[in-house]
């Protein structure tokens, strides 16, 4: 499977160490445990980026950088009717479900729901799990939004 990560230049190096995750936390983890976001598609990975972006800004240093993890992955899935009611409103509830299954080790990724794009699924990786020395990292390409989606979004 191949999956996506959009980031600033200067911290591609470390873009699949889930660094960012465990110092700041996210959706599908607390502060302190390790965490790796992606998406199945450059499209998707950009418009996860873009919700968190001030709209009067227009990032000029993005890189997509793909990977493609080893065969069998994501070995776990959760479904959209497992997280409880309204599950993209409140992070608490997801944490804890991302928090489990990063402490349990089961797998080296998880899909999950998509908040943006609720049909859709992203994958979570476990930086610790022993199966990521087996995803392969492609070298990172410059990224660039198309300017009217900041036009529109600054209105």
């Amino acid at each position: 499977m191949l999956v996506w990560r959009l980031c600033r230049a200067i911290h591609a190096a470390g873009t699949f160490s889930g660094e960012g995750a465990r110092r700041y936390g996210g959706r599908w983890n607390s502060r302190g445990a390790p965490m790796v976001y992606c998406s199945p598609s450059l499209a998707l990975a950009a418009i996860e980026l873009f919700v968190h972006l001030d709209p009067s800004q227009t990032p000029s240093d993005l890189v997509a950088i793909a990977a493609t993890l080893p065969a069998g992955e994501p070995a776990s899935t959760i479904a959209h009717a497992e997280p409880p009611h309204e599950w993209w409103a409140d992070p608490a509830a997801t944490r804890t479900r991302g928090d489990a299954w990063i402490r349990a080790g089961s797998s080296l990724a998880l899909r999950v729901p998509s908040v943006p794009i609720r049909p859709e699924w992203n994958v979570l990786l476990n930086p610790r799990h022993p199966r990521m020395a087996e995803v392969r990292v492609d070298a990172a390409q410059p990224f660039v939004f198309d300017a009217r989606m900041f036009e529109h979004a600054a209105k």
